[in-house]
C-alpha cells in the first residue's frame, strides 16, 4: 500500500549538511521512497487505499537513527560502571554479564527490551555485538525480525584474556552462526551477520587472519574496537610487536570498506591515513568515552580528512541507547576539545580555523547518513533520496510531556528558520518523548499519536 507523508522534512544530503524541505510530500510505495516534492493541495489526489499522514507545524520527518556500535548483552549494565576504566571494567562488569547468555531465556528478555527501547528512541538500524553463544545471538536476530529492527548481528569471537566460560575463538562457531543467519533472512535485507573479533588482544593473530579470510569469502562486514584507551594501545603493541594498533588489523586483512572501527580516539596520523586508504568507517561513541574516561576523539579532524564517521551508543559503557543524546554529547565534547586545543595555539593560527567544533548539521548527519555510510548501507538508507527505503521518525517538538518549551516571542518568522530553531532545540533538549512515530522498511513500528 502506498503512503504519503506531508509536511516539513529534514535529512542529510551530505555528511556536513542538512536539507530542510518545508511543505513537502514524500510518497512511499511499500518500503521504497518514490517521490519527494513540494506539496500542492490543489493537485493532490490520493487513491482511496493510500494512507495520508499530515504533519503538524511543530512536527518534522527525520531519518531513523543508525547506531553503529552497541553491545546488546550489556544492556542490563547500563549506567553501572563504577570508577572503572576500560580494561578493569571488562573484567568486573562485562564478562560476568555476558556469561549469563548461555541461558537463552536471558537473551530473549534482554534483547526484546533493548530493541523496543531503541525503536522508541528513533533508532531503526544497529550494528550489534552479541556474545560468543550462537543460540543467544541468533535469538537477537530473530527478535530484530519480529520487532522490525534493521541490524548487523555479530557473534563475538574471543579466546584470550577472558574467563574460560567466554572462551570461543573457533572459526567453526562463526561459520555455524553465519549459516543459521543466512537461513533466517536469506536476502539479508533486515538482518545480516557481521564478523566480530572483540578487539585485537582477545584473539590470536591466526584467528584474526582467519576471520578476515572468512569475511572476504562470505562478503561480510567486520566490526571491532581500536585505540579506545591508552593502556590498551600500549598493550596491543607489546602483544603483537607492531608499530600501531591498526597495523595488526591491516596485516590480518580486517581493514576494508565495510569495516567498522569503534572509538578510534587516539589514532596516529599514519593510522588515520591507513583507515582513509582502506575506506573503513569509525564509530564515534562520546557517551562511553566520557564514562570510562577514555578520551575525546577529534571527530572534526576525521571528517575533514573525508573519513566516514557515524555515532554509536556503545551500551553499556555508554549510559543510554539514545543516538540523539550521543549527537548532543558529540557536539559538547567537540567544543571542549576545541577550547582545550585553542588554549595552546597562537592567536593567528586559531583565527585560521574558526569552525573547528562540530556543527549541529554534522552531528545529525553522523547520526543518520554518516552511520549508513559507515555500515555500507547508504545506498539503502540514511536519508530520503528517491529509491531508498523508508526508515524514518516523526519528531514533534510539542509532544506530550516534552522537555522543550516553545516561546512565540523567540520563533523566527521564516519557516525554514523556524524548523532550524526546532532542530537545535531537539538536539540539545529533546529525548524519546519527541519521537512520536517510527517507520522501519516502510512499516509503522512505533506510534505515540
Amino acid at each position: 500500500m502506498g503512503k504519503y507523508i506531508i509536511g516539513n522534512i529534514v535529512h542529510a544530503v551530505q555528511v556536513n549538511k542538512l536539507e530542510i524541505l518545508t511543505n513537502h510530500l514524500i510518497y512511499v510505495n511499500g518500503n521504497i521512497i518514490e517521490r519527494c516534492s513540494p506539496f500542492s493541495e490543489a493537485e493532490f489526489k490520493p487513491q482511496s487505499h493510500e494512507e495520508v499522514i499530515y504533519l503538524t507545524q511543530t512536527q518534522f520527518l527525520f531519518p531513523g537513527f543508525v547506531d553503529t556500535h552497541i553491545h546488546a548483552p550489556q544492556y542490563p549494565n547500563t549506567g553501572i560502571f563504577g570508577e572503572s576504566t576500560l580494561l578493569d571494567w571488562l573484567q568486573k562488569y562485562t564478562f560476568p554479564t555476558e556469561g549469563r547468555f548461555k541461558d537463552i531465556s536471558n537473551a530473549k528478555d534482554v534483547y526484546s527490551k533493548l530493541i523496543k527501547r531503541q525503536l522508541n528512541n528513533g533508532t531503526t538500524t544497529s550494528s550489534y555485538y552479541g556474545t560468543i553463544h550462537v543460540p543467544a545471538t541468533i535469538e537477537l536476530a530473530k527478535l530484530c525480525l519480529e520487532q522490525n529492527m534493521r541490524g548487523r548481528i555479530g557473534r563475538v569471537c574471543m579466546e584470550k584474556f577472558c574467563p574460560e566460560f567466554l572462551n570461543d575463538g573457533s572459526i567453526e562457531s562463526d561459520i555455524q552462526f553465519i549459516e543459521e543467519m543466512e537461513r533466517l533472512d536469506p536476502s539479508g535485507a533486515m538482518v545480516k551477520p557481521i564478523i566480530t573479533p572483540r578487539f585485537a588482544p582477545s584473539c590470536e593473530f591466526s584467528t584474526l587472519k582467519g576471520l578476515g579470510e572468512l569475511a572476504e569469502k562470505k562478503k561480510l562486514s567486520i566490526q571491532t574496537h581500536v585505540s579506545e584507551n591508552l593502556n590498551e594501545i600500549k598493550w596491543v603493541k607489546e602483544l603483537f610487536k607492531t608499530k600501531s594498533y591498526c597495523d595488526v588489523y591491516d596485516e590480518a586483512g580486517l581493514l576494508k570498506k565495510d569495516t567498522i572501527l569503534a572509538h578510534a580516539i587516539h589514532l596516529t596520523d599514519d593510522e588515520l591515513n591507513l583507515i582513509k586508504e582502506r575506506d573503513c568507517g569509525i564509530s564515534h561513541c562520546p557517551d562511553s568515552n566520557a564514562a570510562l574516561a577514555s578520551g575525546i576523539a577529534p571527530v572534526k579532524k576525521y571528517l575533514r580528512r573525508k573519513v566516514k564517521v557515524g555515532l554509536g551508543t556503545d551500551v553499556s559503557a555508554g549510559c543510554t541507547v539514545s543516538v540523539l543524546k550521543n549527537a548532543r554529547l558529540a557536539l559538547l565534547m567537540s567544543r571542549l576539545l576545541t577550547q582545550r586545543e585553542s588554549e595552546s595555539l597562537e592567536i593567528d593560527k586559531l583565527n585560521k580555523d574558526k569552525s573547528s567544533s562540530l556543527t549541529v548539521d554534522e552531528a545529525l548527519s553522523m547520526a543518520t547518513l554518516g552511520g549508513a555510510q559507515v555500515m555500507s548501507m547508504d545506498k539503502e538508507i540514511g536519508n530520503f533520496e528517491i529509491g531508498k527505503k523508508l526508515d524514518a521518525q516523526i519528531v514533534d517538538i510539542a509532544s506530550d510531556n516534552s522537555e522543550i518549551d516553545i516561546f512565540d516571542m523567540s520563533l523566527p518568522s521564516n519557516e525554514i528558520d523556524r524548523v532550524r530553531y526546532y532542530l537545535n532545540k531537539w538536539v540539545y533538549i529533546g529525548d524519546d518523548r519527541n519521537t512520536v512515530c517510527v517507520f522501519v522498511d516502510g512499516k509503522k513500528v512505533v506510534s505515540k499519536i
